[in-house]
């Protein structure tokens, strides 16, 4: 077998070995090192020291000496130096402190208050309570970014509300799932940091195209959460004042003080500091953290016990970024040494797509891989192989990024692998059917495709940002 061969055989056996169930970071760490083994054998150069042993070398010398030229392959070098080279990227230090600023949040008991208020503030509103679920999702993911907790936390508080106001339990339950994955899109969001790594565009400049397309889907999500209560009332039946009573203008006021306006000012201090060259992302990530633990003071609910949780989930979630960088860097240099990059960059510039053909196909198969992948193995792992081929169809990658990003948003809402049904089915009432929230996030699924639609056919809603704010 050629090397191109081997290396196309590399990567169909590494799918194979991911649907089998196996630890993908440690997959591909192992078939790098195993695949790289072969392709960087040099048995004149592994056992040169060996070959110069003359007849009167003793057995221990001339074990040792076989046994170091069996290990002084070329791929534990690359090994070592694509591990450091992930350990000391700039780009991947605010991964951490977004997690633990998102996890201590999480922990503070601010989405309960935050979801109430708006749920007073926006009683007069068609479905009032699912659009405050929407907004408490959008605002509460935004600061997380972690799509499990978003669901399972307002699946715990706002879908009982919700179900006891006789709101239509999948209508309920599709806007919690659509909700809580906004975080993998709006800024500061971790997938656009981890795209940022593994392509080499700007985070600044990623922020801030991701903003648009962010506020056009919650807006799409908000058209059809009004206009469904407004042309079938019985979905989102008017709360009554027992369900949510009426409250002075003056303690409404104070209400949002105390529960809208601290998250929403951590979360546009965090941001803006970015976005205005005020901060570096790690630098602003770390400002971030400080105020998570600032509001969990405030609010009276940091402990002990919460804070080493948020450290340990914080290290558990960034080890494993961390370790799918490694495996994936030392894969793809070993795939691209072998000649598998070029064989797969042939085949698809030989299929003569045009640019927004590719753009389908890409985010066709991007869509699929979210079936039995997480967003973060699909960035890390496949989105680097359409990368080289983007300048060849004279596609940004950063609204390339963009697309990524909204298209992984229909990964958690795809049957039959919508993970944000089944975070919410795992602490729903046991009346609530699986094929319910099913039924109810397809809609919303929906307008995910119709807000890539609209970034298809009018690009500027990813350029025109950063075309103002930065030129470019």
């Amino acid at each position: 077998m050629t090397d191109p061969q081997i290396a196309i055989m590399m990567l169909g056996l590494f799918i194979v070995i991911v649907f089998l169930g196996f630890p993908i970071a440690f997959t591909l760490m192992a078939m790098g090192i195993g695949f790289g083994y072969y392709a960087y054998f040099d048995p004149a150069r592994m056992w040169r020291a060996f070959d110069r042993l003359d007849e009167t070398a003793s057995w221990w010398e001339s074990t040792s000496q076989w046994v170091n030229g069996f290990f002084n392959n070329r791929i534990f070098d690359l090994f070592i130096n694509q591990t450091y080279s992930v350990m000391s990227n700039e780009v991947l230090t605010a991964i951490p402190l977004f997690l633990f600023m998102g996890y201590i949040v999480e922990r503070a008991n601010i989405v309960d208050r935050l979801f109430t208020t708006l749920n007073i503030a926006s009683k007069n509103v068609p479905g009032s309570m699912g659009v405050a679920a929407l907004f408490t999702c959008a605002l509460f993911a935004t600061a997380t970014g972690i799509v499990g907790a978003v669901v399972t936390l307002m699946g715990l508080l706002a879908l009982p509300a919700m179900l006891k106001a006789r709101y239509d339990p999948s209508f309920a339950a599709g806007i919690i799932c659509a909700g809580g994955t906004l975080g993998i899109l709006i800024p500061p969001s971790i997938m656009l940091i981890v795209y940022a790594a593994a392509s080499g565009v700007s985070i600044v400049k990623l922020y801030v195209g991701a903003l648009l397309p962010g506020l056009t889907l919650v807006g799409l999500y908000l058209v059809y959460i009004v206009g469904r209560s407004i042309l079938q009332p019985s979905v989102a039946p008017r709360p009554s004042d027992e369900e949510v009573p009426d409250v002075p203008r003056g303690k409404l006021l104070m209400m949002i003080m105390t529960s809208f306006f601290p998250l929403a000012f951590l979360i546009l201090s965090v941001l803006g500091s970015i976005l205005f060259g005020l901060a570096t992302p790690s630098e602003a990530a770390s400002i971030g953290a400080l105020g998570g633990i600032f509001l969990a003071f405030a609010y009276k609910a940091m402990t002990w016990q919460r804070m080493r949780e948020s450290v340990y989930l914080t290290v558990r979630t960034t080890a494993m970024v961390c370790w799918l960088f490694v495996g994936s860097y030392t894969f793809s240099s070993v795939f691209s040494y072998l000649g598998g990059e070029q064989v797969v960059a042939n085949f698809v510039t030989g299929l003569n797509l045009s640019p927004l053909e590719f753009l389908l196909v890409a985010q066709l198969i991007i869509f699929l891989l979210g079936w039995p992948l997480e967003w973060s193995e699909i960035i890390i792992i496949f989105v680097p192989i359409f990368l080289p081929l983007l300048p060849h169809f004279g596609i940004d990658p950063l609204f390339f990024g963009i697309l990524v990003a909204l298209n992984l948003q229909t990964s958690f809402l795809t049957p039959p692998m919508a993970m944000s049904a089944y975070y919410l089915k795992g602490i729903a009432p046991p009346e609530l059917k699986l094929t319910q929230i099913f039924s109810g996030v397809m809609p919303f699924l929906g307008c995910v495709f119709l807000c890539m639609l609209l970034m298809y056919v009018f690009p500027e809603i990813v350029f025109y940002l950063p075309r103002v704010l930065y030129g470019s």
